[in-house]
């Protein structure tokens, strides 16, 4: 909890947490489906016959109708194979899109959500949340994440408007990749736009028409300090302010030290940088040098509160911190 005054309370632990339980999805969408399979290197002859005798809008029970039929279907032994690996595809995605619902009498700090999906059975990781505005106006959560099966790492969204219900969907395209995809909090000059790490090293900029599908990623930032020369990456979604989108960072340098920074893009055009800090932020101290990952301080958000930088943070893998500084003193220190 924030006070007035920026004094910042950590409430007490409320018990034992609660898990939600899994609801199937209503509905799903026959074009983003289809177009999901067509990344996914899926629309071949039986995808299209399954597709082809679906509604715009179609369940799970008639997806698994449509598939059964089309495996029953006579043919040669090769293809029944090829059939078979396609409906598996098809199977695995529509499992790693669904939902959770919450009671509405769980307690909000008890509520936990353990991996749920064959993409996620190694862990979920490092969720960005942000409060997006719609083109009306109205607002939704959404929150991009690491999903882990053991050997392959992807991107994965989850949506909520009440913290209560949380929808999970997939991200498609090929700038769908490595970790930390953050979403801006609104469209930009009319696309959904999300900062990426795509190679390790640099972060990118990528430009959406669909919050599902990224495409074409462009280099938005590289190392240039000793503290971030090993590696970037961001810190969660950027924040709007009247000098443009402040963007949180992290970097790696000498000995494995993970740093957190900063830099500014311009608003109407978040392509270009417009300013950066020269030292970071944060640096772990003595204090916060020691745990199960050691020498590392991370975030994945902010946020500004009374011309305050709000800035809660993990150290070590071990405990979380809280730090606060005057956003204006952030900016002026930007080159």
């Amino acid at each position: 909890m924030i006070h007035p005054g920026g004094r910042i309370e950590v409430l007490p632990a409320t018990g034992p947490l609660s898990e939600p339980r899994q609801v199937p999805i209503s509905f799903y969408e026959r074009d983003l489906f289809a177009r999901k399979l067509e990344e996914l290197g899926l629309m071949g002859e039986f995808t299209r016959r399954t597709i082809d005798r679906l509604g715009p809008a179609f369940s799970l029970d008639e997806l698994r109708g449509r598939v059964d039929e089309e495996l029953r279907r006579p043919c040669p032994p090769v293809e029944e194979q090829r059939n078979r690996h396609t409906a598996e595809g098809i199977w695995r995605l529509a499992d790693s899109n669904y939902q959770v619902q919450f009671c509405p009498d769980q307690d909000l700090s008890a509520r936990i959500i353990f991996p749920a999906s064959p993409s996620q059975r190694n862990g979920i990781e490092d969720a960005r949340f942000v409060c997006f505005e719609n083109d009306d106006g109205s607002h939704v959560y959404y929150a991009t994440f690491t999903a882990y099966d053991g050997r392959v790492v992807m991107p994965e969204l989850m949506e909520t408007s009440d913290f209560l219900q949380f929808r999970f969907i997939t991200l498609n395209g090929p700038a769908a990749q490595n970790k930390g995809m953050a979403l801006f909090p609104r469209k930009v000059n009319g696309l959904y736009a999300m900062i990426s790490r795509q190679d390790n090293e640099n972060l990118y900029l990528v430009l959406s028409d669909n919050v599902h599908f990224w495409y074409e990623p462009k280099l938005l930032l590289a190392p240039k300090f000793p503290w971030e020369m090993v590696q970037i990456g961001n810190c969660g979604s950027p924040i709007e302010t009247d000098e443009g989108w402040l963007v949180l960072s992290h970097g790696v340098g000498p000995m494995r030290q993970y740093a957190i920074g900063a830099f500014l893009l311009d608003k109407d055009d978040p392509s270009k940088v417009i300013g950066r800090l020269r030292e970071p932020l944060l640096r772990p101290n003595r204090d916060e040098r020691r745990g199960y990952v050691p020498n590392v301080v991370y975030t994945c958000g902010a946020l500004v509160h009374g011309g305050q930088l709000i800035l809660p943070y993990a150290y070590a893998d071990h405990a979380t911190s809280c730090a606060t500084m005057a956003l204006d003193e952030v900016l002026a220190a930007m080159e």
